[in-house]
């Protein structure tokens, strides 16, 4: 009796945990670390994510870099055009030092870097930030890099992107992104019937959203239909236990650390 008591615990210890949704380190460790760096995403595992979730391109030479914007203007102060520069044009630039003295030298990683410092059982959001061209450069780094199935998850507001994954490599998961435009009447786009006929229409796995302006009622419609819900970018522990009780199944931040000791608070 007491043998049966304790597994029935152990379950129910199990199965309330694996309901906690993972927690996905925005471009890494984004606040204490420059975003989408080595040093960024090797703290945001330090700091007890789930995951990571960086920014990918494709240069003139065809490799993959991980870097946010079209340019390098923000990060680098010097201005060159992703697409249209080479790896070694953009490898030369110090995209650390605008954070802080201790990260200068830090250089833009490619999705090869990035993918080695992923441990076991981990996961990767990949966000891809350019179009469809990227897919046979990307399949190609993810058979390269040795991860398995399950720590992929492709991301991208291109639903065309999402619509190629699950075309030509559909043992991923992959998810669409969208932020919210809220009406005057009070109402938000896209709506729930409009993202569900786009993540039908592309054969994506879930939807990822914006923290702005949704609502349980939104994602509960999502959810019942039987796709997946992903929420970003949410830094505040209080906003972060809504969305769990919400049923979001990642929250992306740019404090992992602070999001997840709050959230084992309920463990």
């Amino acid at each position: 009796m007491n043998r049966l008591l304790l597994a029935l615990l152990l379950m129910t210890a199990s199965s309330s945990q694996a309901s906690e949704p993972l927690i996905v380190a925005h471009r890494g460790a984004s606040k204490d670390a420059p975003e989408n760096t080595i040093p960024a995403f090797k703290l945001a595992w330090e700091q007890g994510a789930d995951a990571i979730e960086g920014d990918f391109f494709l240069t003139a030479d065809g490799q993959i870099v991980c870097i946010h914007d079209k340019n390098t203007k923000k990060l680098a102060g010097k201005e060159l055009i992703v697409a249209e520069s080479t790896f070694s044009e953009l490898q030369a630039l110090d995209v650390g030092a605008w954070h802080s003295a201790r990260y200068k030298g830090t250089g833009i990683p490619t999705i090869a870097e990035v993918f080695a410092t992923i441990p076991p059982e981990k996961k990767i959001y990949i966000e891809v930030k350019c179009g469809p061209e990227i897919m046979p450069a990307l399949l190609k780094e993810i058979k390269a890099s040795g991860l398995n199935d399950e720590q992929i998850v492709v991301i991208a507001f291109d639903a065309e992107v999402i619509r190629a994954v699950k075309t030509q490599a559909p043992q991923f998961k992959a998810n669409w992104l969208s932020g919210f435009e809220k009406l005057v009447v009070g109402d938000i786009k896209p709506t729930p019937a409009e993202v569900l006929e786009v993540l039908k229409d592309i054969g994506a796995d879930g939807f990822s959203s914006s923290n702005k302006h949704i609502s349980g009622d939104y994602i509960k419609t999502i959810l019942d239909a039987g796709y997946e819900y992903h929420v970003w970018t949410v830094d505040d522990p209080k906003e972060a236990e809504r969305f769990k009780d919400w049923g979001t199944m990642s929250i992306t931040t740019n404090v992992p650390g602070v999001i997840r000791k709050n959230l084992e608070k309920g463990f």
